[in-house]
């Protein structure tokens, strides 16, 4: 089914992504550094956690949904798949990056999009601790946190060897893909790792130049993929096509960086 998103309709459903991710705030906020927060695991092997904060804000989440727009599609993390009749689906992650979340550290994530078949069209990152919202699409690529507002603007163009890369790997993925990440690695400036969706918000924002990850879900990469994207930068997977469904991910400040790691990704 096409959706039909309008200069008159966009305006309800940014409102409603931003009172959305309000509601997760409010429903998560008392869980983090709380005495005694309790963590399940949904792997079969290694660890994999969610939290009463993931359950809880994913709720908030979809309540504003059936409030608002309960003719939309939902695809959450927790809480699964629900149809819906207009074309568009919210991808949820009410909590991205629980193992931060269980630590204390405040790099943990609310990740929302709005998509149609083509892919995300409007997304939200969000940091409820620190206060920063990214948001980015239909006409907007903008952020708001603790020193003010402005604009989301990629850093553009440079070499690998002067590239800030992010990651979770070795965490994530099997041992190809952290040998075709490592051979990124061997070649760029600085790398950092494991701060999960924020890494994909600081390269909006101009601060990093590669982000690069395996083992994605839809709602890992659908709202970055909206924010970056809104900010002037690239996202794909390691052969250079869409990656909304999730996957291999390589997410750039600009082209230059994004050639570069491709040729060496691509023969993974």
């Amino acid at each position: 089914m096409e959706s039909r998103v309008t200069s008159e309709n966009s305006e309800e459903i940014i409102s409603t992504a931003h009172a959305m991710a309000d509601a997760a705030r409010l429903a998560i906020l008392p869980f983090f550094r709380s005495d005694g927060l309790l963590a399940d695991n949904k792997a079969t092997a290694g660890f994999d956690p969610v939290t009463e904060g993931d359950r809880a804000g994913e709720r908030a989440m979809r309540a504003v949904l059936a409030a608002h727009r309960p003719q939309d599609a939902i695809l959450g993390e927790e809480f699964g798949h629900q149809p819906g009749t207009s074309g568009l689906t919210w991808v949820l992650d009410p909590v991205d990056g629980t193992r931060g979340f269980l630590s204390g550290t405040p790099t943990w994530g609310v990740l929302i999009a709005v998509s149609d078949a083509s892919g995300p069209l409007f997304g939200i990152i969000d940091q409820p601790y620190i206060g920063e919202r990214f948001e980015g699409g239909l006409g907007r690529a903008w952020m708001t946190g603790p020193m003010g507002a402005g604009p989301l603007n990629v850093r553009g163009d440079r070499a690998l060897n002067e590239a800030i890369l992010f990651t979770t790997f070795p965490e994530i993925g099997d041992t190809v893909e952290r040998d075709g990440f490592g051979a990124v690695a061997d070649l760029v400036r600085l790398t950092r790792y494991g701060v999960d969706c924020y890494a994909y918000a600081l390269l909006a924002a101009g601060q990093i130049d590669l982000v690069i990850e395996a083992g994605l879900n839809a709602y890992d990469v659908q709202a970055p993929i909206a924010v970056i994207e809104a900010a002037g930068g690239i996202v794909t997977d390691w052969r250079g096509r869409p990656v909304h469904d999730g996957g291999r991910v390589l997410a750039a400040a600009g082209a230059a960086q994004h050639a570069a790691a491709l040729e060496i990704l691509s023969s993974v």
